[in-house]
């Protein structure tokens, strides 16, 4: 039985959140449940829709804390001398995430709303943010004039590193390459930069 609540609704938002994240770190998406959340704070489960939409509005909550805390550490990489140099730190901090926090970091990707959701708009501004870090790392590369361009290319340097990520992080990079995450990351950045320099 759920106790009377002695919270105030936003510490009532944050103790569901916080459960929710810590069961989906230790036993990922597929543990997450109203019930289990439920329990960890000591209330019915009901007061968990009193707080939020459904289940899938508690998730996109906890996704926008993981795009929050991935953005910070893009955005405290510095950025200051060659292009490669700088998006390699950059690739090697996002390499880093994902295999500190694998679960939060595959809930990015692992999560789908019911067909035909829409995503909300604060969401999409979240993974936007993103996406800019890392156009801010690539842009001396681009005259002002090639915006596209360059918003293109981090886009495919980005989703080529996440596919590096996604291969070590279910431990099955071994089998495409003897090289370790880090080694194939920083033969593609080379590689596909010293190619983008020549076109732009």
């Amino acid at each position: 039985m759920g106790r009377r609540s002695s919270h105030t609704p936003q510490q009532l938002r944050d103790l569901i959140l916080n459960a929710a994240q810590e069961i989906i770190e230790s036993h990922g998406l597929a543990g997450l449940s109203a019930r289990e959340i439920a329990r960890r704070i000591d209330y019915s489960p009901g007061i968990i829709y009193n707080m939020f939409e459904n289940l899938d509005d508690v998730v996109l909550h906890v996704e926008a804390r993981v795009l929050e805390d991935l953005e910070a550490r893009l955005s405290a990489v510095a950025r200051d001398g060659d292009v490669i140099d700088a998006a390699l730190r950059m690739s090697s901090t996002y390499l880093t995430y994902a295999a500190e926090r694998p679960q939060l970091w595959n809930l990015l990707f692992e999560h789908h709303l019911p067909k035909g959701a829409p995503l909300p708009p604060a969401y999409q501004q979240r993974f936007e943010a993103l996406a800019a870090r890392i156009e801010e790392v690539l842009a001396p590369l681009y005259p002002e004039t090639a915006v596209e361009a360059c918003r293109q290319c981090a886009r495919a340097l980005w989703a080529s590193v996440h596919g590096i990520a996604c291969l070590a992080t279910a431990d099955k990079l071994s089998a495409v390459t003897a090289e370790n995450a880090g080694q194939l990351v920083e033969i593609l950045v080379r590689n596909y930069l010293i190619g983008a320099q020549s076109s732009a």
